[in-house]
């Protein structure tokens, strides 16, 4: 039986839909349904990425030089100095217990997923579709949502793009991880070594990590160092078979200092400049005017001591009985988080503080998306369109003007 069209801009509850909301089954919370490629643990408490299980090659290489390094001064101990040793064996446990701590806590929280919205009402996937524009035409008639929207951040042009994955406009410095599969607010990159996406909320963390890192690995190698020269007198022979510990400790840390040393610097000069690894890369800051840029004291405030904000989306939420059914926005979730929309134009002028007022908005979001306004009344898209002929003789529709809207709180 085909489908009735419809002029109203609603979604009919696909199969799939009627399956996951129907009566018999039960209730499920948001983690137990998320599309993305996340791992919860804890019943939605903690979310790790798709590759967590890189963390115990992480640990590994952490704990064991750490480890045995602190064997070892437990040992020297009883034999010379046990002062001395005893305030070197307390250094090594105190980093070591603060970098396993601080690797658990970039790698198990959310790091700023930003909500997604709902397929399209056929209930076909999203991976069928090539194009965004193809997906709002199909609800919408001849309308066409432009790829890109030009906003003012700070009084620079700013793109914003289309996801066709999660059918919303990301927010400034936002991006699509193509590994946990989400939109991440102020994404950096994502780090294999801790297995989850560097974003907004566990990049201060991440920061304490590589730090806390190439301390312990500094550490390691310089007290190597120390307890070897102790043995004053000995012939390098036997120094080389008493102390053969301490030799691997140091080429082991020597090498890696090199490796961790550089991700601490190169992420320091980020933080001293307000950019992202993604902007770095991609948009070259560094040799060009960087809108989100505040001065060096303003910038390294922002990530030592501006309050983390709360993740957008509660993962232990129950996931509502129903399938949302508003097509009227292209960021739906958001709207109900965030309040009613305000006025529109073409370009948009948002004077976004990072580390200011955008961070107290309910979810810690400053851009809840550029909405699509739709007139129900006349049931007709408010823009402005100009037509021009093409070669072959078709005409192209482009968007001039649109009812979009973005605001800061």
């Amino acid at each position: 039986m085909g489908r009735k069209k419809s002029s109203h801009v609603h979604n009919a509850p696909s199969d799939d839909d009627n399956n996951m909301y129907s009566k018999d089954s039960k209730p499920k919370r948001i983690y137990q349904l998320w599309p993305g490629n996340n791992k919860f643990y804890c019943g939605g408490r903690l979310v790790f990425g798709p590759d967590a299980s890189s963390l115990l090659l992480t640990t590994a290489m952490i704990g064991a030089p750490a480890i045995t390094f602190s064997i070892r001064m437990a040992f020297m101990i009883g034999k010379r100095y046990p002062f001395f040793h005893s305030l070197v064996l307390m250094g090594s446990l105190l980093l070591t217990v603060l970098d396993f701590t601080f690797l658990f806590l970039t790698s198990s929280r959310d790091p700023g997923i930003i909500p997604r919205n709902k397929d399209s009402p056929d209930g076909e996937g999203l991976d069928k579709i090539t194009h965004s524009s193809e997906w709002v035409n199909n609800k919408l008639g001849n309308t066409k949502l432009p790829r890109t929207k030009d906003i003012l951040v700070n009084g620079y042009t700013v793109k914003v793009k289309f996801c066709d994955t999660c059918l919303l406009y990301r927010p400034p410095r936002a991006s699509h991880c193509s590994i946990c599969n989400n939109c991440v607010q102020r994404f950096d990159h994502h780090c294999p070594w801790v297995g989850q996406c560097i974003a907004l909320r566990n990049y201060p963390y991440f920061i304490c990590f590589i730090s806390t890192s190439t301390l312990l690995c500094l550490y390691v190698f310089v007290f190597s160092w120390v307890s070897i020269l102790e043995a004053n007198g000995k012939m390098l022979l036997m120094v080389i078979t008493d102390d053969a510990i301490f030799i691997v400790l140091i080429v082991y840390c020597f090498v890696v200092v090199w490796f961790v040393g550089g991700l601490t610097v190169f992420h320091l000069y980020l933080i001293c400049t307000n950019q992202t690894t993604y902007e770095n890369f991609r948009y070259r800051y560094d040799k060009k005017e960087n809108p989100y840029g505040k001065g060096l004291f303003k910038n390294l405030y922002e990530l030592f001591f501006a309050r983390i904000p709360p993740p957008v989306i509660n993962f232990r939420d129950w996931a509502p009985e129903e399938p949302d059914v508003e097509v009227g926005s292209i960021a739906s979730e958001l709207d109900r988080a965030f309040g009613p929309r305000g006025g529109g134009g073409d370009k948009h002028d948002m004077d976004m503080d990072i580390g200011g007022d955008w961070k107290t908005n309910k979810g810690g979001l400053l851009l809840q998306t550029l909405e699509y306004d739709i007139n129900n009344k006349n049931n007709k898209v408010e823009e402005t369109v100009k037509k021009k002929g093409l070669s072959d003789g078709t005409v192209e529709t482009t968007t001039t003007t649109t009812m979009f809207d973005v605001r800061s709180r």
